[in-house]
C-alpha cells in the first residue's frame, strides 16, 4: 500500500510549523479510498503482532532491551481513543502498557512535570501508549498560562533532554500529533450531541477549550517546532478521516516495531533432551 516509508512521508521537517497548510484529510502514502482499508489494517496485523511477540519474548527472557513509546497528541475529538482501540488494538494487550494522563494530581504537582510520566513509561519488551503525555504541561499550561512562560521554555529543553535519554536508552519514541481541522471538530462534536449513545463522550467543556482554537494552534505549532529532534520526531498524522488516522498510526507502529524487534530468544535449554522427555510423558493419564 506504500511506496515509500510512512516514517518518511508522515516525518514533520524542520523549520517554523504552520499547521494551516496542513490538509486534515488528505491520505498521504495510503493508494485506495476507505473500502480498501480493511484489508490494509489486515495486511499490517500479521508483520505487526509478530514483531511486537519478538519484542515482548525479547523483554521477558532478558535478552532484549528494547521498547516503544507511542505518544497521542491532538485536539480533543482528534482521535485518541478511537487510535487506541482501532490501531493499538492490533497489539497483544500483554505487552502494552496504556496511560492516559489527565489533570494532574496533588502528588503530581509536587513535583517536576516528568515526574509522572516517567513512572509510566514502557519496560523492556513492551509498548507504551500515552494519551496525551508530558507535552500537555507546554501546551495546555501556555494556552491557561498555568506557568510563568520562562517556565514554559525550561520545560521545552526539559523535553527535549528527556527524550534524548529515552533514545539512548533503547526507547523507540513514535510521537503522533493527530491533526485535525476546526470544521471536523464541529462535525465530531455536533456528532455526539445528535446521538444519545455518544452523550457520555460529550464534555461541556470541550466547547470552552474549542473557543481558544488559535492559541492551541500556535502552542502546538511551538511544541512540534521546538521538540521535533532526530532522536524523537514528531509526525503530523491527517485525521480529518478516521479510517486514515487508524491505518496510518498503526503502519507507523509497524515500521518502528520491525526496527527495533529482536531476533527470537535462542533456547536456554538444550532441544532435543527436552524433546525426548516429553515424548517419554506420552502415556501419562492412560
Amino acid at each position: 500500500m506504500t511506496t515509500t516509508s510512512l516514517t518518511e512521508t508522515l516525518r514533520l521537517p524542520g523549520g517554523p510549523v504552520d499547521l494551516t497548510t496542513y490538509d486534515s484529510r488528505a491520505t498521504p502514502g495510503f493508494h485506495g479510498g476507505k473500502k480498501d482499508q480493511p484489508a490494509a489494517m489486515e495486511a499490517i496485523a500479521g508483520g505487526l503482532s509478530d514483531h511486537q511477540e519478538r519484542l515482548y519474548a525479547g523483554g521477558l527472557t532478558g535478552t532484549g532491551d528494547g521498547r516503544v513509546l507511542l505518544v497521542l497528541q491532538g485536539m480533543d475529538t482528534s482521535g485518541k481513543g478511537g487510535t487506541v482501540r482501532h490501531a493499538v488494538g492490533l497489539l497483544d494487550p500483554q505487552g502494552v502498557r496504556l496511560t492516559s494522563f489527565k489533570a494532574p494530581t496533588a502528588e503530581e504537582l509536587e513535583h517536576d512535570f516528568l515526574w509522572r510520566i516517567e513512572r509510566a513509561l514502557p519496560k523492556s519488551g513492551e509498548v507504551g501508549i500515552f494519551d496525551r503525555s508530558h507535552y500537555e504541561d507546554v501546551l495546555i499550561a501556555r494556552v491557561r498560562a498555568l506557568a510563568e512562560p520562562s517556565e514554559i521554555e525550561r520545560r521545552y529543553d526539559a523535553i527535549n533532554a528527556f527524550e534524548q535519554e529515552l533514545a539512548d536508552s533503547g526507547c523507540t519514541v513514535v510521537k503522533c500529533f493527530l491533526h485535525i481541522s476546526p470544521d471536523d471538530q464541529l462535525e465530531r462534536l455536533r456528532a455526539r450531541l445528535d446521538d444519545p449513545t455518544k452523550h457520555w463522550k460529550y464534555n461541556a467543556a470541550d466547547v470552552d477549550e474549542r473557543m481558544l482554537w488559535p492559541r492551541y494552534q500556535q502552542a502546538y505549532e511551538t511544541a512540534l517546532e521546538r521538540c521535533s529532534t532526530d532522536a524523537a520526531p514528531w509526525f503530523v498524522v491527517p485525521s480529518g478521516r478516521k479510517w486514515y488516522r487508524n491505518w496510518a498510526v498503526a503502519q507507523l507502529l509497524a515500521e518502528h516495531l520491525a526496527d527495533v524487534a529482536p531476533a527470537w530468544p535462542k533456547a536456554d535449554f538444550d532441544v532435543d533432551v527436552e524433546r525426548e522427555r516429553l515424548d517419554a510423558t506420552a502415556d501419562v493419564g492412560s
